[in-house]
């Protein structure tokens, strides 16, 4: 198979390589500041605890806990992640939850005031859509605490913008922001064979240069390659889980449509089953 210029940088290798590092920690606080939108604006981050695949049993994660300094000098956390699909939404509560207990002090202390600092987390989609929300265009949500009648902000310290790359659909030419150039290199970067003239930028120009496959070491291809298959298993499971999930679906319909006496052409026509198969539903 041919080598693509520019490695996929939704792999776990490629994510890591390009987000993970501290020489290219630069690129982390770019994309973090486009997905912001002046809300606030990141100068400085550190590494705190970073899990990649074989630090967890989890498939397809990748999390980078980070402490960032913004450029009022108020500090906060904020957790990046390049995760799978499995008990989604959950996970998501869970970590941002703990991100919250983990700044308790330890021990019995009367007089602390749960003086905690905001929280974001930052969940990269690669491959599917935020659950529930499978048939709508939109890709970025950005997500905190609010009053369900109102729609008032309760609590604006804790936020989760979910980036859902299969619902971003923009052609180079149709590049606005730099967000939106961050979300089409995220997701096109491996098709690509040299940096689109749009993103002829300080930025992109040094993401361009980490993620050229024909500099990574011998070693380093060895385990893209096994990150990419890896990739590429998770994405056949999923697949097959959501073929079978509407096949079960069309079952169902077929069933009821039978109850009513419809024809089993009509039946056939309506749920794309074949006659064979709807004979057979009992």
């Amino acid at each position: 198979m041919e080598k693509p210029r520019y490695i996929d940088p939704t792999s776990d290798f490629g994510f890591k390589r390009i987000f993970a590092s501290e020489p290219n920690k630069d690129l982390l606080i770019s994309f973090i500041n486009e997905l912001f939108r002046g809300q606030k604006t990141v100068v400085d981050l550190s590494y705190d605890k970073n899990e990649f695949v074989g630090d967890t049993d989890e498939l397809g994660s990748v999390i980078l806990d980070l402490t960032c300094t913004a450029s009022n000098g108020e500090r906060f956390v904020i957790e990046v992640q390049r995760t799978s699909q499995v008990n989604f939404k959950r996970r998501m509560l869970y970590y941002g939850s703990k991100l919250i207990a983990d700044q308790a002090p330890k021990g019995k202390r009367k007089e602390w005031a749960y003086d905690i600092s905001e929280v974001y987390v930052i969940v990269l989609m690669d491959g599917f859509a935020m659950p529930g929300s499978e048939h709508t265009e939109q890709y970025l949500h950005d997500v905190c605490l609010c009053d369900r009648d109102t729609g008032k902000v309760f609590y604006d310290h804790l936020e989760f913008f979910y980036i859902e790359l299969v619902n971003f659909v923009k052609e180079e030419s149709e590049l606005q922001t730099d967000l939106e150039s961050w979300l089409f290199v995220l997701k096109n970067m491996s098709r690509l064979d040299k940096i689109p003239v749009y993103l002829r930028k300080p930025i992109f120009e040094k993401l361009f240069q980490i993620a050229e496959y024909s500099k990574l070491s011998k070693e380093e291809k060895a385990m893209y390659d096994v990150s990419l298959k890896r990739k590429w298993d998770n994405k056949a499971v999923l697949d097959f889980a959501k073929e079978e999930g509407r096949k079960e679906e069309a079952i169902a319909i077929a069933r009821e449509m039978k109850k009513e006496g419809l024809p089993v052409a009509q039946i056939a026509k309506f749920t794309k089953l074949s006659i064979k198969e709807i004979e057979n539903i009992k």
